[in-house]
């Protein structure tokens, strides 16, 4: 049927499923007599047997969803895990999603290839407007394309980044929209920086005829990300959305999933890919999702969803404790910042510091960001790098409550953090002792002399 089951299956009923699909390739068959130049041939048993001895890859040299005819197994493979990611991306919440397709590239390059695909279909376009955020794969994807990048600046409102409407439909009347290649807007991103308001960007792009692409990078492990693209679609234009496979399903680095809702501009895309692909994102993802099915796949995002929660509360108390506070961005449903205004009052390099101290006691993930901090990007220099903005008014730390976090990794983490940000505590106050002391001797000295 092309859907995820309901109860994952054990791992030898996936084990035996794919050496049905492997036998169907002809790399495979007994008496197999291979004089080309690609035959699936294999020095190493211990790489064949890591892939399964699906050899082939996906696609053909003109499309990466198009069927080998040698190579059935593998067609076959790529197909199912197509239509069984279509069926989670529709259960996470964007349920008139018509086409997606897994491609063997990161969010960044699958974004360019979006990109590259936009270009036959508006030849004169040079500029993509694109809310800013501050994360460097996004921002090259666009320069790669060919392309030039037109930040629009976040705007503030309490603790929160929002996308500024306002600067977006300007530039679109002053750049002219034929000039325009698309709107290239974010759902997942780092607190304070909040989704940017799909709904009235898909607007702006239907009203304006502007194509609208989403970098959805860990967006799936979100019913509310899901939920802006879906009400996005319904109310406007989102011509296709991107998403990460390590991120939302728990694979190794190297796959994403470009979805939309037309099916030929879908295909479109696909057939952009020169060439052949690895199998191995497909099959990483597909193995993984047959074992959860759709039953352990809720129950992992419900999960994630607790934790934010639990993270949320937790992180509170100890900012409480520590004279700082727990920015408010009840807007990013994954990530969340706390302000290190006091330690960044007391020394200009104790914000990083602290980041550094995190690292060594092998808290990663955790992302502190200093005030101020300046760079460059292909050329175009961002001022206050990592805040999403010129100038945040605090120092903060982020951490985030993603698909797969534990209870004891929030435990851990907050127990590490409160022992790193007391030693922080107790050292200035040494210092200011110090201070007292010198202030003191040398103010007995004036007197003396």
């Amino acid at each position: 049927k092309g859907k995820c089951p309901e109860d994952g299956w054990d791992e030898s009923t996936i084990e035996l499923f794919l050496h049905e699909l492997a036998i169907m390739d002809s790399n495979n068959f007994l008496g197999n007599c291979g004089v080309g130049e690609r035959e699936g041939r294999v020095a190493s048993g211990l790489v064949a047997r890591r892939h399964y001895r699906l050899i082939h890859g996906i696609g053909r040299s003109g499309d990466i969803s198009a069927v080998q005819p040698k190579a059935a197994g593998s067609s076959l493979l790529n197909k199912l895990t197509n239509s069984v990611v279509l069926d989670v991306i529709k259960l996470a919440g964007v349920r008139t999603v018509t086409s997606c397709f897994v491609v063997p590239m990161a969010t960044g390059m699958s974004l360019t290839l979006c990109f590259l695909t936009l270009r036959h279909k508006r030849p004169k376009a040079k500029y993509i407007i694109w809310p800013r955020i501050d994360q460097k794969s996004c921002f090259k994807s666009m320069i790669t394309a060919g392309f030039e990048p037109v930040v629009i600046e976040n705007v503030l409102e309490g603790d929160e980044l929002r996308t500024d409407l306002k600067a977006v439909e300007a530039k679109i009347k002053a750049l002219g929209a034929e000039n325009i290649l698309c709107v290239h807007s974010t759902t997942s991103c780092f607190a304070p920086r909040v989704p940017d308001r799909l709904e009235e960007l898909a607007v702006i792009c239907a009203n304006y005829d502007i194509p609208h692409i989403v970098n959805n990078a860990y967006g799936v492990q979100s019913s509310k990300c899901m939920h802006l693209i879906q009400q996005g679609a319904r109310v406007g234009r989102i011509d296709a959305f991107v998403q990460s496979l390590d991120k939302n399903f728990m694979v190794p680095v190297g796959g994403a999933i470009i979805a939309g809702f037309n099916e030929s501009f879908i295909q479109e895309i696909s057939k952009m890919y020169p060439g052949r692909a690895s199998a191995s994102p497909s099959l990483d993802v597909l193995i993984t999702l047959l074992s959860l099915g759709t039953s352990g796949y809720k129950k992992l995002l419900k999960e994630r969803k607790e934790m934010f929660s639990y993270l949320s509360s937790e992180l509170k108390k100890l900012a409480d404790n520590h004279n700082e506070r727990l920015l408010g961005t009840p807007h990013n449903p994954i990530s969340l910042a706390m302000s290190l205004k006091t330690l960044d009052e007391t020394n200009d390099a104790a914000v990083t510091q602290l980041g550094s101290m995190l690292f060594t006691r092998q808290v990663s993930g955790a992302r502190v960001v200093p005030c101020g901090s300046v760079q460059t990007v292909n050329n175009y220099t961002f001022k206050g790098f990592m805040s999403h903005t010129n100038d945040y008014p605090c120092a903060y730390l982020n951490a985030a409550s993603a698909i797969g976090i534990k209870k004891q990794d929030v435990d851990v983490f907050l127990k590490r953090l409160d022992k790193c940000l007391k030693t922080f505590r107790k050292e200035a106050k040494q210092e200011k002792s110090i201070n007292e002391i010198s202030d003191a001797n040398a103010a007995t000295e004036q007197l003396e002399d």
